[in-house]
């Protein structure tokens, strides 16, 4: 993925979490329901945000991230005693 589209996405995680954000702020009349789900839209724009951080971390490093276990750890038996 290119450097623009990465930035692109990383902008509409932003717009749509802050846009979920002002409406789930808004006042709502009683008696009426939120017919949408703006805290899991709130979960999406985030999670977007903290993928396209990382990715963007990864492009401007150079290095991709890895994790804690990029190997499986090795499974070595000591005897005790």
């Amino acid at each position: 993925m290119s450097l623009g589209l990465t930035i692109a996405i990383l902008a509409a995680g932003f717009a749509i979490f802050s846009g979920a954000n002002y409406m789930s702020r808004r006042p709502t009349e009683p008696g009426e329901p939120k017919l949408v789900p703006w805290t899991a839209l709130q979960f999406l724009g985030l999670l977007v945000i903290i993928l396209m951080l990382a990715h963007l971390v990864t492009l401007l490093s150079g290095t991709p991230l890895e994790g804690r276990y990029t190997t499986a750890p090795s499974c070595t038996k000591t005897s005790v005693g």
